[in-house]
């Protein structure tokens, strides 16, 4: 590490150091839970706190500290910060580091820890919480000399926010919060890290041979993950698609980084994605992955993805391309930097409209897909459909930040949902039940004029309830939607589907709470909706209350989620499609292995996989 400036000393503890190096680097949020080992920083923070500089959120747990400033970093970019103290304070931050990492979100976690002296007594609450993350951090710290704070903390934010983010962990013995040091702050930018430097700007030559396959492709797709969130690209996806005609997929991580109501977007791809979307990617010859993984929940049988497709990948992160499938044209760099170059050559070079008549037939027939296997939203005489649900809510709030918990409401958001950028807030590689709240909760303080709505399921909104008090005690406005099936929703789906409907443990309803009691125990009001004439006015006088509030729609209670493609199957190979519609007006193909009817337009029976 190298400084570049010089500041004369005060006189001051590693606690001050760590309080005033936070504010330098922008933080205005602090998200925590105090204890025994990080009480010198928590009485530093007092200070801070009463100069109006810092502002902190007790949480009721820590696990909904990692989860808030990680909601906090999605909505605006910037890197989340939360406070543990060291022991069980630490690991109950460990499933919110976990997170973090699998999703590539920036963020800098603080815990506290035992006297330098103790370390490795097995003193009382010493974890090594800095062995116990090593897997699941992009970096981490023990700061052992006070006079190193504010090296690491700049050093933690520069890390956490570039190149591909992620979490960084800063362990702090409580004596070096105590200890008194002639400190000289470091500002951001004031470090450079010589063994670290991400590579930002794409290779030319690489560049120059994704135009030309672009260029010569007929059935390409653009398949967009988060990586393009995080580098701010949906400007630039928006122009690539439009210039040369492309067909645009995103994954669950992607959602926001395309206009879903863009007559080039197919919706998600992969278990649960757009049929349209899964067939798209079966067929294309051409595939442009930009800022995604190759996620097995995307990809289904990954010989079988995109099988018949040479692959243009670009990603920021090295280890990211050819790690699960071999790109002809590997590209490493800054999404968005690599899109600008990318654009300027093809404006530069010019024969954008051949390529754009080359796509014509593609995109009449994906558009026959979307016309035959549409997502439906089902209406039951005597019950509400979880997809009603969501998809009127989307409908009465277009412009909400959405945060999800994990299961059937995640991925019914997913597909009915129409999000604009950050405005999607999810657990993807993790799955975390119990992270939609108190990251709606982090979205909201980072942004509290914007309408922010958690959708929860009445299972996993249990993980982490006591955060009704965190949004009772500072007021925080999150509405947050339970759609309430009585089920642990995907657990029973797969246990329907897969386990010869043995439901192991996976009802819910022995010992579910009152939801509009419990909350308005913790002094936030309370809804619940049974009837479909309700459901509008009911989210309008959610909408309009100006307040925290938990409403609880009781939905059907053995709806399954669809399409779905089977673990270990291709995506062609979809569960669930709805009915094909106009089938008396278009060719039907059987199928020679199951029978079954398809429109002229397929390739591959949606029923069995078989080419047709």
């Amino acid at each position: 590490m190298q400084l570049k400036t010089k500041i004369a000393a005060k006189r001051a503890t590693g606690a001050y150091a760590l309080m005033d190096s936070l504010k330098r680097h922008g933080v205005k949020h602090i998200f925590g839970y105090p204890g025994g080992a990080i009480l010198p920083i928590y009485d530093e923070l007092y200070r801070f706190e009463a100069t109006g500089d810092l502002k902190h959120i007790l949480v009721r747990h820590e696990q909904g500290a990692a989860h808030a400033a990680d909601g906090y970093a999605r909505a605006t970019g910037r890197v989340g910060v939360c406070f543990g103290t060291s022991g069980p304070g630490a690991t109950n931050l460990v499933t919110g580091i976990a997170t973090a990492q699998m999703d590539s979100i920036p963020m800098v976690v603080i815990t506290g820890q035992v006297p330098r002296s103790a370390i490795g007594t097995d003193a009382f609450q010493e974890t090594d919480i800095y062995g116990i993350t090593l897997p699941i951090v992009k970096h981490s710290y023990v700061v052992r000399d006070p006079r190193e704070m504010a090296r690491i903390i700049a050093e933690a934010f520069h890390i956490a926010s570039s190149g591909r983010p992620g979490p960084v962990l800063v362990d702090i013995p409580k004596d070096v919060g105590l200890e008194e040091f002639d400190y000289i702050p470091v500002n951001p930018g004031e470090v450079t890290l010589p063994g670290y430097r991400p590579t930002v700007k794409g290779n030319t030559r690489q560049i120059n041979q994704a135009i030309k396959l672009i260029r010569q492709a007929e059935k390409p797709l653009l398949y967009v993950g988060g990586g393009a969130i995080a580098a701010g690209a949906h400007g630039e996806i928006q122009e690539l698609a439009e210039l040369f005609n492309l067909p645009v997929t995103t994954t669950l991580m992607g959602k926001g980084a395309f206009n879903e109501t863009h007559p080039l977007s197919v919706g998600m791809l992969g278990m649960h994605g757009t049929a349209y979307a899964n067939f798209a990617v079966t067929e294309c010859d051409l595939l442009i992955a930009v800022g995604a993984r190759f996620d097995d929940r995307v990809t289904g049988k990954l010989d079988e993805f995109a099988a018949r497709a040479k692959v243009i990948h670009i990603d920021i992160d090295p280890a990211e391309v050819g790690k699960n499938r071999a790109p002809e044209v590997p590209i490493v760099g800054d999404v968005r930097q690599v899109l600008v170059d990318l654009l300027r050559r093809c404006q530069e070079t010019g024969g954008a409209t051949e390529t754009q008549q080359k796509t014509a037939e593609w995109l009449q027939r994906i558009q026959r897909w979307r016309e035959d296997y549409p997502l439906v939203v089902p209406i039951y005489q005597d019950s509400l459909s979880p997809q009603e649900v969501i998809d009127t809510l989307g409908k009465m709030a277009p412009d909400a930040y959405f945060t999800t918990d994990v299961g059937q409401h995640q991925m019914w958001a997913a597909q009915f949902l129409k999000n604009g950028p950050r405005r999607w807030i999810s657990s993807a590689g993790l799955g975390t039940m119990g992270y939609g709240m108190p990251a709606a909760m982090g979205a909201k303080t980072a942004l509290p004029h914007e309408q922010v709505i958690c959708v929860a399921g009445d299972a996993s909104i249990q993980m982490n309830i006591q955060e009704l008090g965190t949004l009772a005690e500072y007021g925080i406005n999150v509405k947050t939607v339970i759609v309430n099936n009585g089920w642990q929703g995907m657990v029973r789906q797969w246990q329907e589907t897969f386990y010869g409907e043995r439901y192991s443990s996976s009802n819910m309803q022995a010992g579910m709470p009152d939801f509009v009691m419990l909350a308005q125990a913790y002094g936030v009001k309370g809804m619940q909706v049974t009837r479909r004439e309700d459901l509008k006015d009911a989210i309008a006088e959610m909408l309009a209350f100006e307040g925290p509030v938990l409403m609880d729609v009781q939905v059907k209670r053995d709806e399954n989620c669809y399409p779905m493609v089977a673990p270990g199957k291709s995506n062609a190979q979809m569960i669930g499609l709805p009915e094909r519609t106009n089938l008396e007006t278009i060719e039907l193909v059987y199928c020679n292995n199951c029978g079954a009817k398809n429109v002229g337009s397929n390739n591959f029976c949606p029923d069995c996989g078989t080419k047709l």
